[in-house]
């Protein structure tokens, strides 16, 4: 897909990956719809970033794992561009507590709603409103393909994210519209306290953890090519080789 004068939806998109996917996509020319629950101040700074590419930009409110406000945000963003070309599910939480003991049943919704569901509603009130040849990227994680210690509800659902991810890509093949997930493993952003950081860097052979630009080259690469569809990108600095 040439992304030029394309539009894009994202997702969680006011701060950390989702902040740096639509700076990338807009550079690379495309008109970006920011989506946000609650960072309204976060999100229309994004839109002023976005704005200096010299594309167009607006932000909507909408808690993903809300059906009203998932079509909400949805027919606003169409009746501003009139169509969604690129769609990134990238809204998702961290979990409280990390042990199958401590998690309660409200947090295993809570996360399951926003990580999962969400990616299910949004793509659901979008694909009338996305043309042939279209694209959706799905944010998973490397939880989703070996457990780790954010729980077992985080793991599930980005398990689930890129079971998703394989069943849509094959019914929408027909339609020309790929389908993919990228399985970043941590990622500098503010979810991740600092001494978290450190000793995630620690046990990555490559000494570090990935910066939000990283995951988001991924993304736009797997929207510039029409050949990879139904793939899992793993951006993990080894710590994860399937």
């Amino acid at each position: 897909m040439e992304i030029k004068g394309k539009n894009a939806l994202i997702t969680g998109a006011s701060r950390g990956i989702g902040r740096a996917i639509a700076l990338s996509l807009a550079v690379k020319g495309a008109n970006i719809g920011i989506n946000y629950r609650a960072r309204k101040t976060d999100a229309e700074q994004v839109k002023n970033e976005v704005l200096k590419a010299g594309v167009q930009a607006e932000i909507f409110k909408a808690d993903v794992s809300k059906r009203d406000e998932v079509e909400r945000m949805v027919r606003e963003f169409v009746e501003k561009f009139g169509q969604i070309d690129i769609l990134v599910n990238n809204a998702g939480v961290f979990p409280d507590h990390f042990t199958t003991f401590e998690i309660t049943e409200e947090e295993w919704d809570w996360l399951m709603d926003i990580n999962l569901k969400g990616a299910f509603l949004v793509t659901k009130a979008a694909l009338p409103h996305i043309p042939d040849g279209g694209k959706i990227v799905n944010i998973s994680s490397i939880a989703g393909k070996m457990g780790g210690v954010a729980g077992v509800h985080y793991a599930a659902s980005k398990a689930g994210l890129i079971g998703f991810t394989f069943a849509l890509a094959s019914e929408l093949a027909p339609r020309k519209i790929t389908v993919n997930a990228v399985a970043p493993g941590p990622v500098d952003t503010e979810m991740i306290p600092d001494d978290v950081k450190d000793r995630l860097a620690k046990i990555t052979p490559i000494g570090r953890i990935a910066t939000p630009e990283e995951i988001a080259h991924v993304v736009v690469f797997l929207i510039e090519n029409d050949y990879v569809d139904g793939e899992v990108v793993d951006i993990n600095g080894a710590r994860y080789m399937d």
